[in-house]
């Protein structure tokens, strides 16, 4: 009896360890198990853990409040360093050519966010902290909630606001089901439109074709110079110039003339393109039978040669194949002379057998070696994104100095070290899955907290405070912003449809937005644009929930 009495002590006296453990394991596993959840196609992810925390807490199963706050801040950090890990490599890149465009579109779209969140403000009794609280569930921002508090926090000596979350809690469900919705009303803008091109197909063929040069325009120019006029994607393999019998292996500095015969590997899309940009198509034996050539994705595991670039390491010349693309965290980049390797990083290498492994010996293509977790870059990185989150940032419109936070500081260095650190020669590299699996171990705990410690008002402030308008709030800040950029993307940037999609769902990191547009689309424009936009998206939506609570509370 002793011992059983031991153990429902342990079990159920508040404030335990066990207790602690129980009320948080519940909350997140029943939470997650309920995001399997799917109405209509639509599901609230993980956000279910956060409404069970309510449920318990409502009915007084809570942890220890500074026990609350620690789990809930390191949850926090773990969820925002793996994104700057994830989105670090591409972030900059996103910015040019096509992203530029892209990332217009999220900052407008941002902006109009941040409008109505401030003419709520002045025109409602509500304060700006709940009103902040309602913009992040309106676009479904978990970093951009733990942001706000965060700042609140430090302005209020440690006091936090219940109304962050709770405004939060109410506006996320339509955040979800109203950027949805707006999706839908956007297609109407491109009825009639003849491109629109539902179920496209974006899989890559690559073919090799035979090209005799007659165009006389290209000639005296490298192909890398004939690469950016015509804004294709092709890769000239060999060469056999002019009165000559044999072939050679070309590279971007390779110049053409009149009388050339070359090897394009390309995708079969383009074949016709290339014909009138180079010349006529023929018949020509490069290779042996045997010597067919393929196309290869090998993995770059060599950590002695991370952050090397690309051309120094004379792949084409010294085994004549060619490396077409390079994906990178999910996102494909040109396979250009001076972009540098990272480890983690799948080449597409075109060639034949025989040469292709022995490129395998220079770039690794060791799996097993990614399994070994870095865990270096990620514990040092997280502690300077703490130092740099705590430093005080003066400014003359604010009473309290602006401080990136535990959410901005982790972000920002993460970004930093997955983007400077090959360069250093430092690998930073984690696996999907490891990289997934501490994210999702961030936000889970991350939100069991805030309902955990949210619960106990969460009844009164719907029943009893007006909280019902709140959802009214959040529709305006989720579908109003979205018919804008959506506007604008369509008649002022002429973005298609597939793509415009993908892009809202990234500005509003609205996961269940991504999964309705990717089933909208067969092809990957939509998870394209949602790549591209993501990496600013969650910067700002971070940046913009400190500086509401800063200069408007």
């Amino acid at each position: 009896m002793d011992f059983l009495g031991d153990f429902l002590k342990d079990l159920l006296t508040e404030g335990s360890v066990a207790y602690s453990m129980v009320i948080l394991a519940l909350t997140v596993g029943i939470g997650v198990y309920l995001s399997r959840v799917k109405i209509k196609g639509i599901s609230f992810g993980v956000t279910w853990v956060l409404f069970i925390g309510i449920l318990l807490s409502h009915y007084r199963m809570t942890l220890d409040h500074d026990l609350l706050h620690f789990v809930k801040e390191f949850g926090l950090i773990l969820f925002v360093y793996s994104i700057g890990l994830q989105v670090g490599p591409g972030f900059f890149s996103s910015f040019k050519s096509g992203g530029l465009k892209l990332n217009s579109v999220t900052c407008i779209l941002v902006l109009f966010d941040v409008l109505i969140a401030v003419l709520l403000i002045s025109t409602t009794n509500e304060s700006a902290d709940t009103i902040t609280g309602i913009m992040s569930g309106a676009v479904t921002n978990t970093p951009g909630l733990g942001a706000a508090e965060t700042a609140f926090k430090d302005m209020n000596g440690g006091v936090s606001s219940p109304n962050i979350a709770l405004g939060y809690s109410v506006a996320y469900p339509l955040g979800v089901i109203g950027c949805i919705l707006a999706m839908i009303a956007i297609k109407s803008f491109y009825k009639g439109e003849k491109k629109f091109d539902r179920g496209k197909n974006n899989e890559i063929n690559i073919q090799r074709i035979s090209l005799k040069v007659t165009n006389s325009e290209i000639t005296g120019i490298t192909l890398e110079e004939i690469r950016k006029r015509s804004n294709l994607d092709f890769v000239v393999s060999r060469i056999i110039y002019k009165n000559a019998d044999t072939c050679v292996a070309a590279d971007s500095k390779t110049c053409l003339s009149l009388g050339d015969k070359v090897l394009i590997i390309a995708d079969c899309s383009i074949h016709t393109n290339l014909k009138e940009l180079i010349g006529e198509q023929i018949e020509q034996e490069w290779i042996r039978p045997q010597e067919m050539l393929v196309s290869r994705k090998i993995t770059f595991t060599k950590p002695k040669l991370n952050g090397t670039k690309l051309g120094k390491l004379n792949i084409r010349k010294e085994f004549g194949v060619n490396i077409t693309r390079i994906n990178r965290a999910g996102i494909d980049l040109a396979a250009t002379a001076n972009i540098r390797l990272q480890v983690g990083d799948i080449l597409t290498v075109v060639g034949n057998e025989d040469a292709i492994n022995n490129v395998k010996k220079i770039l690794g293509d060791e799996r097993k070696y990614l399994d070994h977790p870095n865990l270096i870059p990620i514990f040092i990185g997280i502690a300077l994104g703490c130092i740099l989150g705590s430093i005080p940032l003066s400014g003359t419109l604010m009473t309290t100095p602006l401080k990136l936070g535990l959410a901005g500081g982790p972000l920002i260095v993460a970004i930093l070290v997955s983007y400077f650190g090959p360069k250093m020669g430092v690998v930073t590299y984690t696996t999907t899955s490891a990289n997934l699996m501490i994210r999702e171990i961030g936000i889970t705990l991350f939100l069991a907290c805030v309902g955990l410690g949210a619960g106990e008002k969460f009844v009164d402030s719907i029943v009893n405070n007006g909280g019902y308008l709140w959802i009214l709030y959040g529709a305006l800040i989720t579908v109003v912003p979205i018919l804008v950029a959506g506007l604008v993307g369509r008649y002022i940037f002429k973005i298609k449809y597939n793509t415009l999609i993908g892009v809202i769902s990234g500005s509003c990191t609205n996961p269940p937005a991504l999964a309705f547009a990717n089933q909208q689309t067969k092809g990957g424009d939509a998870a394209v644009g949602y790549a591209t936009v993501y990496p600013l998206a969650m910067f700002l939506r971070i940046f913009v929930g400190q500086m509401m609570i800063l200069l408007l509370c």
